[in-house]
């Protein structure tokens, strides 16, 4: 049987791998990735032009990184409420239409505070994307095909963000920053034109009578008192965490001593984000083959070898590293993702939403709190602290969920 497969008359299982709406629905979910991530990600690449234009300090034009993620980390569980509401499908629509809006908004706002005002509500449209894909998915395809679906789906997001920091750089340099990152909305706003149209109509979303519906912050407490939930989001927390620190200091180090790269060449690191956009789909695979703990502890270990690898002072070693900590990253954030709504036996919404901000408070918490610790002990001791991290995200895994069977994990793969 092709297309979907059913368990009984009515009972709707999800579309299967070799059917034609789960090709277009993993086409349509890379798109969603591109039109929202190169978005919130653009200025990153660019934020000396736009220092320099808005006459503010650098740190202060790094607030357009962290007012987006902060606006993310705050919209992701009220758009799983809406999207009990009106259907996962709906509520991804509006979160693409309204991040276009807003990023043309951004763009044509003439003062920093109005700037940030509005990355702030940018990154709260662009959560739903990211809050629902996943939920969308276990809805839509089926439990076999799930995970390579999700890791698909990060894939994207992968994408998404290097062509925001890729694209934006080299039309700014020449244009001045909002015409580059005005690109980049028109790049999203294209993908998010090929996400409405490509995917095809929810068949799994079953909105609940009101007479049965258990309300918000009681779902968000249960999931909050699942040990196997609290691991999964603590994965995202710090290993998020920890790659952001990475990727923002790095540069740092290799613009000095013994390296003295101009900046122009470590801008090119993020070009490093294509061998996670690789892992992530190997990882959704390697988890419906072999189970998603062991594929989520080899990952976490990658991300260990990869950070310790940066540590030798030769630029072989560190880009060679850097590549392979990106690789362990995608691959433990693509199975953890995926797993969170998984194993929610219900508001699986509420528990992706819930993964998603405990990843974005680790990108804006952790990632600071590594620029402190770069700023007084170096590198080295950021990168330890980075591989630290990781370690105690994969024992926790080890620990908690090492102990369900495996057998539910290949029936989710």
């Amino acid at each position: 049987m092709t297309g979907s497969q059913t368990a009984g008359i009515g009972v709707w299982q999800g579309h299967l791998g070799d059917s034609r709406e789960y090709r277009r629905i993993l086409i349509a979910l890379v798109c969603a990735g591109i039109a929202t991530f190169a978005q919130l990600y653009s200025p990153q690449g660019i934020l000396p032009e736009v220092a320099g234009a808005l006459r503010i300090t650098p740190d202060q034009s790094a607030l357009l990184i962290s007012a987006a993620t902060i606006g993310l980390a705050a919209g992701v569980l009220p758009w799983s409420w809406v999207a009990d509401r009106i259907g996962r499908l709906n509520a991804m629509n509006c979160s693409v239409i309204a991040a276009t809006v807003l990023g043309f908004a951004v763009i044509a706002c003439p003062s920093f505070g109005g700037i940030l005002a509005l990355r702030v509500a940018e990154g709260i449209a662009v959560g739903g994307v990211p809050a629902l894909a996943i939920t969308y998915l276990q809805e839509e395809i089926h439990p076999r095909h799930a995970a390579v679906a999700a890791g698909t789906y990060v894939a994207g997001t992968t994408i998404g963000g290097l062509l925001g920091r890729i694209v934006a750089a080299p039309v700014a340099s020449w244009l001045g920053w909002r015409w580059g990152v005005g690109a980049v909305v028109v790049l999203a706003a294209l993908a998010a034109a090929g996400f409405m149209l490509l995917v095809p109509r929810a068949r799994g979303f079953r909105k609940t009578p009101a007479a049965e519906r258990v309300s918000l912050v009681h779902l968000v407490l249960g999931h909050l008192r699942s040990p196997a939930q609290l691991v999964l989001y603590a994965q995202g927390f710090l290993l998020m965490g920890g790659f952001v620190t990475i990727y923002n200091y790095l540069a740092f180090r290799l613009t000095g001593a013994p390296f003295d790269l101009p900046t122009g060449i470590t801008s090119l690191l993020f070009l490093a984000y294509l061998a996670g956009t690789w892992s992530s789909r190997q990882a959704g695979r390697a988890a419906a083959q072999h189970g998603r703990l062991p594929v989520l502890l080899v990952s976490t270990a990658t991300m260990v070898a990869g950070v310790l690898l940066t540590l030798v002072p030769m630029l072989l070693f560190v880009l060679v590293g850097l590549a392979v900590f990106t690789i362990g990253f995608f691959g433990a954030h693509a199975v953890a993702s995926g797993w969170t709504a998984a194993d929610a036996t219900a508001g699986r919404a509420q528990a992706t939403s819930l993964y998603n901000l405990f990843y974005y408070l680790g990108s804006s918490i952790v990632g600071w709190a590594g620029g402190v610790v770069f700023t007084h002990a170096g590198w080295d001791a950021t990168a330890l602290t980075v591989a630290g991290l990781a370690l105690v995200a994969g024992c926790a895994a080890l620990v908690v969920l090492g102990r369900r069977s495996d057998a539910p994990m290949r029936a989710h793969a």
